[in-house]
């Protein structure tokens, strides 16, 4: 980001914040009595965080609320190194979600969005922020962000054209959500904006299937380049991850965490990290190492910024793991 003014963004994080509830159970399992804890999270926070955390200079862009929480949600955003100066208020409530601890990522969360303040996102919002977005380094949003109401959809299009015809990298992650939106909903946005993006993060089955209808990470990657995405990076597990950067498609091997507690915000961790570091000037193959291995790093803590990685704990175990990889398989940095 060399020679841009003082005031200018390498990451800017468009999307929500949620108020992140821990039962001490099972959510099946949660009775009269059950024990909770607060804690501060959604996609686009965790994302915003560990793009900090890797050393961008980093913003959110996001609507919320009036209630008693809004003052610890935003000094928590603020403590993780994220400026929250641009932060939008609405006469509504924050979102929130319940959940229990997630080492495998199955996403078996309760939500509470109704009428949330993050879901008032709107393209006046986006007309506010226009000098912010047409002169940062890179955008990160996702389909969650899209499917909280009509108006965010239309605040994410109308984002992602402002950064793509500025000459900024975008970065979109579909992240579908069932019981948020329909398939068809969601296939008509990662079709409008997959034109738009720099990187495209997927999941495989879970988003694939839903959206681009395979569950092979291959196919799911060619399709959503076949959409106009440049480049596209599909999870596939705990252990793997498909790298197509329009001339070769191949697995990277992931970093193991050996004691992990809660996979809630993994692939955000992901997606912030290797925006910021691409933001910041590193090649492809470096930034995607880097987020794999503050992904690893992030599930050992619980929720979706329990653990969120200092850039030289992420640089140490992505060297280390590039020593280790075994002969013959794909290193995840060069």
């Amino acid at each position: 980001m060399s020679g841009r003014p003082a005031t200018d963004y390498d990451v800017l994080v468009l999307g929500e914040v949620l108020v992140e509830i821990h039962a001490g159970t099972a959510l099946r399992e949660a009775a009269d009595g059950t024990p909770a804890r607060i804690s501060y999270s959604g996609d686009a926070l965790n994302a915003a965080a560990a793009a900090a955390a890797a050393g961008a200079r980093t913003a959110l862009l996001a609507v919320v609320g009036d209630d008693e929480l809004s003052v610890p949600l935003l000094r928590r955003a603020a403590g993780l190194g994220v400026d929250v100066s641009h932060v939008r208020r609405a006469p509504y409530p924050n979102g929130a979600y319940l959940l229990s601890a997630d080492t495998d990522g199955d996403r078996e969360f309760v939500y509470w969005r109704t009428r949330s303040a993050g879901s008032t996102l709107a393209p006046r919002h986006v007309t506010s922020w226009r000098e912010l977005l047409t002169r940062c380094g890179a955008l990160v949003t996702s389909g969650i962000t899209g499917a909280l109401s009509p108006s965010s959809h239309d605040a994410v299009l109308a984002a992602a054209h402002l950064v793509h015809g500025a000459g900024g990298h975008l970065t979109y992650d579909p992240n579908f959500r069932s019981r948020l939106t329909g398939r068809a909903e969601a296939r008509e946005l990662l079709a409008r904006i997959a034109p738009l993006t720099g990187l495209l993060k997927t999941s495989c089955p879970a988003d694939a299937q839903a959206l681009v209808d395979t569950a092979d990470p291959r196919a799911a990657a060619a399709r959503c380049r076949a959409l106009g995405a440049r480049t596209v990076v599909v999870t596939a597990g705990a252990g793997r991850l498909l790298l197509d950067d329009g001339t070769r498609a191949a697995y990277r091997s992931v970093p193991v965490n050996a004691a992990p507690v809660d996979a809630t915000g993994a692939g955000d961790c992901f997606t912030g990290t290797a925006t910021a570091r691409l933001a910041l000037g590193d090649c492809l193959e470096d930034a995607v190492a880097y987020g794999t291995a503050a992904a690893s790093l992030s599930v050992s803590g619980r929720g979706g910024t329990g653990h969120v990685p200092a850039f030289g704990e992420t640089a140490a175990l992505a060297a280390a793991h590039r020593r280790i990889s075994p002969p013959g398989q794909s290193s995840p940095a060069r």
